[in-house]
């Protein structure tokens, strides 16, 4: 009997060894870190740059081509409008984007990261796939991207890992291009590329653990550049943002 309550107590005293609790206890993850948010609502008031509000990010130049322009509308709460879509005949055809610059907050590598905007766009303003926000393009070392498609106007997130050339897509389950708007947001966590909007997941798909998102392109919302025939974006954005964490 001694020898049972010697060990049950040796037990105890194990049980209530710190060190031992202390590698027990659970590691809580960092809290998620908003990198880059543009809300639009001071306008382009300083020389055509739009500001960071989220104390981390780069300010956004405004790119143009072809006397293309964007414009910002609202009172307090504003928001960004580009250029109409041009005639799949036009040789010349205002454009215009915004660029940030490399910045190493949105290389996430393998961690979780969020990017999204909300969106109002018009079916008959998506021509084709048309680009919202996104680092790295499909020929670079990596990417995340936001984008709508043409052919049903749904939303989808697009990554590609560092040197790999698979890329991965996931498509939301509803339209987005309605003429209303509608808050999108993809999420890389993982082995999991996922898509909500207005809250809700509409999308999932399966991708590498060890998937990698690092390049040294710059940030670019409303397009990918100035090719005649680019995916460029049409309709208004508000609070475009990444998260990381």
């Amino acid at each position: 009997m001694r020898l049972i309550a010697l060990t049950v107590a040796s037990a105890l005293a194990v049980t209530a060894t710190p060190a031992l609790a202390a590698i027990a206890a659970p590691v809580a993850e960092p809290a998620p870190i908003t990198v880059a948010r543009y809300t639009f609502d001071a306008g382009n008031a300083t020389a055509s740059r739009i500001a960071d509000t989220s104390g981390r990010g780069s300010a956004l130049t405004i790119r143009t081509a072809d006397q293309g322009k964007i414009t910002f509308t609202g009172t307090t709460d504003k928001y960004a409008a580009f250029p109409a879509a041009c005639a799949a005949t036009a040789t010349v055809c205002p454009r215009a984007m915004l660029e940030g610059t490399d910045d190493a907050d949105l290389d996430p590598g393998t961690r979780r990261f969020r990017w999204g905007a909300s969106v109002r766009v018009a079916r008959t303003q998506v021509t084709g796939s048309t680009n919202i926000i996104q680092k790295g393009v499909t020929d670079t070392a990596s990417q995340w991207k936001l984008q709508i498609g043409g052919n049903h106007g749904k939303a989808s997130c697009v990554v590609v890992g560092q040197g790999a050339s698979q890329l991965y897509l996931v498509r939301s389950s509803v339209p987005v291009a309605d003429s209303a708007w509608h808050d999108v947001m993809c999420q890389r966590s993982g082995a999991a590329l996922s898509i909500y909007v207005d809250g809700t997941e509409r999308g999932r798909t399966a991708i590498p653990a060890a998937l990698s998102i690092a390049n040294d392109m710059p940030l670019r919302i409303g397009g990918p550049n100035f090719n005649i025939k680019s995916d460029m974006y049409h309709g208004a954005l508000d609070d475009v943002y990444a998260r990381l964490g």
